[in-house]
């Protein structure tokens, strides 16, 4: 996590003024243990936040003016929430107004403020960057202006924030997980519904390493609302068995296997199969975990990759070939892409021993095949937003 005392000082080399009134705030960056392409399927989803995020530090001032600046961008803006569009110009800035925007829709209001940021998550990597940076803001606007804080509400204020003002189709997954995270607990979240259970995620002897291609998602947006597109076609067929079927998500594997013969489509029958698929993975990936059987956990972890590769063609070769690297060391139990695909990350469960061999043989051979050099985290499990 940043150093607060340097941030503050930089804080007054940027805004003037004293340290007095600054107050500082944190949210996480999530990887998604198993469960992927699931969450706008209705489905179910296992992330966890991480201890490395974003810290934002904000002070009053005496107008409504808001001004923003960050470590990791040039771009800064003043601007006011009156009327405040999505701008191009403001870069990074429209996801920090976009959810002030939308909760002040819901009748929350909102000072002028100095407002400095500094992310530790790449951009592009698939851990949620812009979803930290939206419940980091929620959270300590909402607090910093003493109304009551629901966490499940700033999750669906950041999410409608993405879909309507910043139009990305995402699913709830990253807010709600930014939210609510806990310290050494993954979260078995049904996003139709948003019922969730904490569930502890023991692991000891082992850990877990985020492997990040530094490959950039490029061709996520478009084929993200392709896939979507593909799973809305395939309810369509299917609702000649089940008519009242809304999302796939609904479906077991068995439902799925009597029935799929209705989808004359086979890339269409591909990309259904995964979503139900990896939804019961999901749940019996939970069972594992709470029986204390990593390996069968590590098992889940490798045919969700091999789904996510041949039946939702969502990888790529960086992705591939940094998977295939990680399952030839001893030691790792289960490795997989997360995150929406294309480039990004990879999480792997690897035995405390293994850890310096993974990170040398990986990195070296994933050097080796690919363009690319890989970063590697070796990752611990944290709390969701909170004041520091």
């Amino acid at each position: 996590m940043a150093n607060i005392t340097e941030l503050k000082k930089t804080f007054v080399e940027l805004f003037g003024g004293t340290e007095e009134g600054i107050q500082s705030y944190f949210a996480p960056g999530r990887v998604n243990l198993i469960g992927e392409h699931t969450d706008y399927n209705g489905g179910y989803v296992f992330p966890a936040a991480l201890t490395f995020g974003t810290t934002m530090l904000l002070r009053k001032r005496s107008d409504n003016v808001l001004r923003f600046a960050s470590g990791n961008f040039k771009k800064t803006a003043d601007i006011t929430l009156e009327g405040a569009t999505n701008e191009k110009e403001h870069d990074w800035v429209n996801y920090p107004k976009a959810v002030l925007v939308h909760l002040s829709k819901r009748g929350y209001t909102f000072s002028g403020y100095d407002v400095y940021y500094l992310g530790e998550i790449p951009n592009g990597a698939g851990l949620s960057s812009s979803a930290s940076v939206q419940l980091v803001t929620a959270f300590g606007f909402m607090t910093a202006e003493g109304h009551p804080v629901d966490r499940v509400e700033l999750a669906l204020v950041a999410q409608e924030s993405e879909n309507q003002f910043l139009g990305v189709k995402c699913g709830i997954m990253d807010q709600f997980t930014v939210a609510n995270g806990k310290k050494d607990h993954a979260i078995l979240l049904q996003c139709d519904t948003l019922k969730y259970d904490l569930i502890p995620f023991q692991a000891a002897g082992h850990k877990l390493i985020i492997g990040n291609t530094n490959k950039r998602r490029g061709l996520v947006d478009s084929e993200y609302n392709a896939r979507r597109a593909q799973c809305e076609e395939a309810v369509g067929y299917l609702r000649q068995a089940f008519p009242n079927l809304q999302l796939l998500g609904e479906l077991n594997a068995e439902q799925l296997k009597a029935n799929e013969h209705l989808i004359p489509d086979e890339t269409v029958r591909k990309r259904a199969r995964h979503v139900i698929e990896e939804n019961d993975r999901v749940l019996a990936s939970v069972k594992a975990l709470k029986e204390s059987d990593l390996d069968a956990f590590g098992q889940l972890m490798i045919a969700s990759h091999d789904s996510l590769r041949d039946q939702y063609e969502v990888t790529c070769k960086e992705l591939d070939v940094m998977v295939e690297e990680a399952l030839k060391v001893p030691g790792v139990l289960g490795s997989r892409m997360t995150g929406a695909g294309f480039g990004g990350c990879t999480v792997s469960l690897v035995k405390d021993e293994s850890v310096d061999a993974f990170l040398q043989e990986v990195g070296r051979a994933y050097a080796e095949r690919t363009d690319f050099k890989a970063d590697f985290y070796v990752a611990e499990i944290g709390d969701g937003a909170k004041a520091l």
